[in-house]
């Protein structure tokens, strides 16, 4: 609004430098305030800004002056490669040199034996959020402590430079601590996170200490500036954790005024920087190996109530309320996440740049990247405090200005994006998304209905299929009913165990007989569970989805469930190592003996 026949000054200051003045305004409406008549009018930006975080100017007659930020987003991403890759839990996907648990070097190593040997165009990786560095550590990977920074535990101690410069006793050390935790590797026990990060921690604390050289201080320098005060305020909490454990609900009311040891504080922002160096090593190796996508990161929706982000961000965070899901076929009493939501307002008043800089974090060394429900752009379930997820309600989100930072941030790292838009997702929320060139989510046992299984050759092309998640059984676990066993143990079914096997039976039926009338599976034979797992990857590769995307448990036969939704400390959830239908543990190493999965990956050719 601008006084009647006095239209303002409007100028925009580009984000790599220099200005575009003059800019016009369209009156739309007059109106009258008292005695002084306003006009209404309209900005016309120039259609040929740059893409790029902008500032609008607006100058009025009487010299004062409003400001804001101006994003300009391209319409559409570039479109997605064509492609198959696999889709790990990398914390379960271990070598004969992991430290108990799968880490980075892992995955450079799987991700360039499967570009080299199965031809493999990505890996898709559970998210790789940090926790918070104390224990009980939490064991999810979807519910962080923060989402700006990377988790330390998958850091490969002997890959840093500097640990070549290690005194001869604490080389000793090291190789003592990597020793007594590599013995894991050899087991199917239930992954041990504290263990390991204890030993990691004790090593990474020498190999800390060890001085860097001249490049690698300014490396080092060069990363704290770039990084900036969003690094200091986390690695400042991680020391404050470390004194007074995981939850700053718990802290003493003084924890705040506290100022931890800088020195810890420097040892927890240059773990950043060696995460961050191992993290960019592995996305070069496997883009050198062939790979088109290379690493495929994925957000989680939302963080920890009580971590490092809650603590630092304040009112952007709505504390006391949850996210969640609504009651569905699946999930009867609905979902309660946890996870404090965005507070729409407050984000808007920062301009949607801690959103933007989560996504920088997460971009930074990836060609793709998941986002967990993505329909939360668009409006999540907010639990009330203390309510069962039953008494939620949807609160909206402006979809249009997440959609474009989502895209500008994309469009700059060079990133392939893929929306999670599973369950109750509105038809035009997927046109939005499809029509700025992202894609969705396809997954063969949800294209079920009865006893009709959706043709894929009808499913969309702008997707990512796959024949299950890491939510749902492995394929194997699935056809021989064994998660029923498991669902009535945890008091998950919602009719008697008999019953519901039994219609499970009718079920894989079902699957069997398509697979049979497609040509997939023999017309007499009885069929085993590898043979129809091999023929559901077979239908499945007949969609015309851009990627295709194999689950490396169906690619070994595994028999285990990563993730029981629904559960908590009822089920090891995420704590379950890859392991062969005979429940033995299966390495890097010996994948390239398993004939199941270069079976299934002949079976996604196309």
């Amino acid at each position: 609004h601008h006084p009647d026949g006095k239209p303002p000054l409007i100028w925009v200051e580009l984000e790599g430098g220099g200005r575009r003045y003059d800019l016009p305004c369209e009156p739309v409406e007059n109106h009258r305030i008292g005695d002084q008549r306003l006009t209404e009018s309209r900005i016309l930006l120039p259609p040929d800004l740059p893409m790029g975080w902008h500032r609008l100017w607006v100058q009025q007659e009487d010299g004062v002056r409003q400001d804001n930020a101006l994003v300009v987003a391209p319409r559409r991403l570039p479109e997605a490669p064509r492609g198959w890759g696999l889709a790990i839990q990398l914390y379960s996907v271990r070598s004969h040199r992991s430290w108990g648990l799968g880490d980075l070097e892992d995955l450079a190593d799987l991700g360039v034996w499967a570009a080299h040997e199965l031809g493999a165009d990505f890996v898709l990786v559970n998210p790789l959020h940090a926790a918070a560095l104390v224990t009980p550590m939490e064991n999810s990977p979807y519910l962080p402590s923060t989402r700006r920074f990377g988790h330390p535990i998958y850091i490969r101690p002997e890959k840093i430079e500097e640990h070549g410069y290690l005194p001869a006793d604490d080389v000793a050390l090291v190789s003592a601590l990597a020793e007594e935790l590599r013995v894991r590797n050899e087991n199917a026990d239930l992954l041990d996170r504290d263990a390991v990060w204890a030993g990691k921690r004790q090593a990474l604390e020498k190999i800390f200490e060890v001085p860097r050289s001249p490049a690698r201080k300014v490396a080092f320098n060069a990363f704290l500036e770039e990084e900036g005060e969003d690094l200091q305020a986390y690695a400042r909490w991680c020391a404050l954790a470390e004194q007074f454990g995981p939850r700053w609900d718990e802290w003493p009311e003084h924890a705040a005024e506290v100022e931890p040891d800088p020195h810890r504080v420097e040892f927890y922002a240059w773990l950043q920087w060696i995460f961050d160096e191992q993290l960019d090593h592995v996305q070069r190796e496997l883009l050198r190996a062939g790979m088109k996508i290379g690493i495929i990161q994925d957000l989680a929706i939302g963080v920890h109530p009580f971590g490092a982000d809650t603590w630092a961000m304040g009112d952007l965070l709505t504390q006391g309320f949850r996210v969640g899901a609504p009651p569905d076929m699946f999930s009867p009493a609905g979902q309660d996440w946890s996870q404090p939501p965005w507070n729409p307002v407050t984000l808007a008043q920062a301009e949607y740049l801690p959103f933007r800089d989560i996504l920088r974090f997460v971009m930074r060394h990836a060609g793709g990247l998941r986002i967990d429900h993505i329909i939360g752009l668009f409006r999540l379930w907010w639990i009330p405090p203390g309510a069962p997820p039953v008494d939620g309600t949807y609160v909206r989100y402006d979809h249009q200005a997440l959609i474009d930072i989502l895209c500008l941030e994309a469009a700059r790292a060079g990133v392939t994006l893929i929306g999670e838009d599973l369950g109750t997702v509105e038809p035009w929320a997927r046109d939005v998304l499809s029509d700025r060139g992202i894609l969705g989510t396809t997954v063969l046992l949800f294209e079920r209905d009865g006893e009709t299984i959706h043709d894929p050759n009808g499913w969309r092309t702008e997707c990512l299929a796959s024949v299950t998640v890491h939510d749902l059984p492995p394929t194997a676990q699935y056809l021989d009913g064994s998660h029923l066993r498991l669902w009535d143990e945890l008091s998950l079914l919602d009719r008697p165990y008999d019953e519901a096997f039994t219609s499970h039976e009718r079920e894989v039926e079902v699957w069997v007989n398509v697979l049979r009338n497609e040509g997939l599976l023999s017309p007499v034979d009885e069929p085993t569970p590898t043979q129809i797992t091999v023929a559901m990857h077979r239908l499945m590769s007949r969609a015309p989805s851009r990627l295709l995307c194999l689950s490396l448990v169906d690619g070994v036969g595994d028999l285990n469930t990563q993730n029981q939704p629904g559960t908590d400390q009822e089920y090891p959830n995420w704590r379950v190592p890859l392991t062969d239908e005979q429940g033995e543990p299966v390495l890097i190493e010996e994948l390239a003996d398993s004939t199941l999965l270069r079976t299934l990956v002949r079976s996604l050719s196309r």
